[in-house]
């Protein structure tokens, strides 16, 4: 766990990486809940046995379960102290490159890109990747914006 103190060791942070969190294995059950909540139930995500002869020879996760699942794993990354607040200010860029077979396990890794005054705060950029394991191409990468109050 990385933690910056301030506004200054934020600053000296901006173009290195930060880390990357443990693996999580997406299960079917994750799928599933995910398209509970969105509606969103294409059976390329929620029927296994007609995804079994699909193009990824089962299940996929949704690219925005994944997507979502970043804040869970950025919490074992980093931590930004001395600030009174942080909002999630949105994202830039989002990519999915590769599915998410369910079981896959998946990490995410985290690079602060910018730092930025903005009134009464500070801007932070983040890119975001997540990683398949056993896999070279990434399964989603994300630039996030993030404001923080001091």
């Amino acid at each position: 766990m990385r933690v910056l103190n301030g506004v200054e060791e934020v600053r000296a942070a901006v173009g290195t990486h930060l880390g990357h969190s443990p693996y999580r294995t997406v299960t079917q059950a994750d799928i599933d809940a995910f398209a509970a909540l969105t509606g969103d139930d294409q059976w390329i995500h929620v029927d296994p046995a007609r995804a079994a002869s699909g193009p990824f020879g089962g299940t996929i996760a949704h690219g925005l379960l994944t997507l979502s699942l970043g804040p869970r794993l950025i919490r074992e990354i980093y931590r930004i102290d001395g600030m009174r607040m942080g909002v999630n200010y949105g994202y830039d860029r989002i990519r999915f490159p590769s599915p998410v077979p369910v079981n896959s396990k998946i990490r995410v890794g985290a690079d602060l890109e910018d730092a930025t005054d903005i009134p009464g705060g500070l801007q932070i950029r983040l890119r975001f990747t997540w990683q398949i394991e056993g896999t070279p191409k990434p399964a989603c990468i994300a630039t996030m914006l993030l404001r923080y109050s001091v």
